[in-house]
């Protein structure tokens, strides 16, 4: 016989409304009391509203459409400006700010260095904070106060000042991809998942193109007032910094927290959403830090492969999103028409993204649109270090199809939200994911150094030694989940309590569980 969880089950309501229900564990020798706070928020929610509501009246496509304007537009709105606002320097770089700040050499590439070191120290703090406190609302704190760090940038005269400015953004913007994350996995199937990330993470292509158009218009704005009291670099960074702000305020005041606080949702279509979402096994919410379930992903030998595919790929993320605009400008390039060359960047990421996600989605097959989108940044990578010089047609065709990788973070975005159960392992692998982000972004910029201008050539072969790691990487932990599916299909019928599903179980603990590919 299998390993059984819930092999006996005793449940009873106390104390009004709080759950306490004993539950055998593993082979059943192992017994846990659960009280309200260790089962999911959903489950005592739908104890105290009743489970017996008429469903008849609801017409789940027009539901989830509902779900979707009102949730999508803030989430793409805070990734977009998180992208955007970290990445203006990459464009304040071409239009003076190196020279009116007396930026040494290296400088720049220290700028992407100390912004990531933030990001990572703080990542482990701000996913604690995240499951602690109401997620929506820390989340639009966090965007409020990195607009007001954002608009602060075009105060500043000296380097030090930018560097204190990007250590506080990144301590800010650590906020986002953990919240964004957990709120996809709380409203959405799993089937449904990978396109809602692809669709909010899609702000990440969108966002250069609106800022290489805002650049470029106001270059051309201050170049022709030498006297305006903002330099075109300065109104960028404001500009951006008071919509960040705005955006803030409205996921503050909008966005929900969890679907039992939706206040634009009745309760029947709040436990329609809890009962949909409940078959994913994975949870919706539960403010309980538990330290066996960070262990258990600490231990977990998938969380280290996925660690490694996400450094892998942000290697060569980091480097082109950071450098880019010089990058570009390097083939000869004016400063107008490098900012208009970034365009038809945007618009492969743009493609990517839509095509990772679909793919993924329709054909539960990540790891393979993964290598996919790995393979033409490789042959970017390969083409602009041994194309020749004066080939910039080839040059440039390359810079642009390294643009792809990026779209797989939000692959493996979706891989935690649909494979890591249990809301305290959900939360520390995604802290794990993003500081892995963080050490690949720190490593990228670090590759281009000022002694290899203007052709940065053992940066780009460096991108290609990664990115080939990564496919290798991806197809293991490829096989690594369907062996333990098989595993688990061997194992044959396994017995389960009643609210299994909203239990704040792990996917080690549930035997159900079956792992997305």
């Amino acid at each position: 016989m299998a390993e059984k969880l819930g092999k006996d089950i005793e449940a009873s309501l106390s104390n009004g409304n709080e759950i306490s229900r004993t539950v055998s564990i593993g082979d059943g020798s192992e017994k846990r009391v659960l009280d309200s706070r260790d089962v999911d928020a959903a489950l005592n929610f739908l104890e105290s509203h009743g489970q017996t509501l008429s469903f008849e009246d609801i017409n789940e496509k027009k539901l989830v459409r509902k779900v979707d304007w009102m949730l999508m537009p803030l989430m793409f709105g805070c990734y977009f400006l998180q992208y955007s606002d970290k990445t203006l320097i990459n464009f304040a770089s071409v239009m003076g700010l190196i020279e009116d700040t007396n930026m040494p050499p290296n400088g720049f590439s220290n700028l992407a260095m100390v912004f990531y070191v933030s990001f990572l120290v703080c990542e482990p703090l701000q996913t604690y904070f995240i499951q602690r406190f109401p997620v929506a609302k820390w989340l639009g704190v966090n965007v409020i106060l990195w607009g007001i760090t954002v608009a602060c940038n075009s105060a500043v005269s000296n380097y030090a000042s930018v560097v204190a400015l990007r250590v506080l953004l990144g301590v800010m913007e650590s906020s986002v991809a953990p919240s964004l994350i957990l709120i996809t996995g709380m409203w959405y199937t799993r089937s449904e998942q990978v396109v809602r990330s692809g669709i909010w993470y899609q702000g990440t292509s969108i966002g250069p193109a609106i800022s290489s158009l805002l650049s470029f218009g106001f270059l051309h704005y201050a170049n022709s007032h030498p006297n305006a009291a903002f330099k075109s670099w300065q109104i960028l960074f404001l500009l951006y910094g008071l919509v960040t702000i705005v955006v803030g305020i409205c996921v503050v005041l909008f966005l929900p927290d969890n679907p039992m606080q939706a206040k634009r949702l009745t309760d029947t279509e709040k436990i329609f959403i809890i009962n949909r979402v409940r078959s994913n096994g994975t949870g919706i919410e539960n403010k309980k830090y538990k330290p066996k379930q960070v262990r258990e992903t600490l231990l977990d030998v998938r969380t280290w492969l996925i660690s490694l595919i996400v450094i892998s790929t942000n290697v060569p993320n980091g480097a082109v999103s950071s450098f880019q605009s010089i990058i570009i400008k390097s083939f000869g390039f004016d400063e107008y028409e490098t900012l208009l060359l970034g365009i038809p960047g945007a618009a492969i990421a743009f493609c990517s993204v839509l095509f990772g996600t679909l793919w993924a989605g329709r054909f539960n097959a990540r790891s393979y649109a993964i290598i996919f989108l790995i393979i033409p940044t490789l042959t970017g990578g390969a083409l602009m270090a041994w194309l020749p010089a004066d080939n910039k047609a080839g040059l440039l065709a390359g810079n642009y199809i390294t643009n792809t990788v990026g779209a797989s973070l939000p692959l493996l975005y979706s891989w935690i939200t649909a494979n890591y159960a249990g809301y305290s392992k959900k939360t520390t692998m995604s802290a794990i994911v993003l500081m892995s982000f963080c050490v690949g972004n720190i490593i990228g910029p670090k590759t281009f150094q000022a002694k290899d201008a203007p052709a940065y050539i053992p940066a780009k072969i460096t991108i290609v030694a990664f990115l080939s790691c990564a496919i290798v990487l991806v197809v293991t932990l490829d096989f690594l989940y369907v062996r333990e599916n098989k595993k688990r299909d061997r194992a044959g019928e396994v017995e389960m309590p009643e609210d299994w599903e909203l239990m704040d179980l792990t996917d080690k603990q549930n035997l159900r569980f079956r792992y997305l590919l």
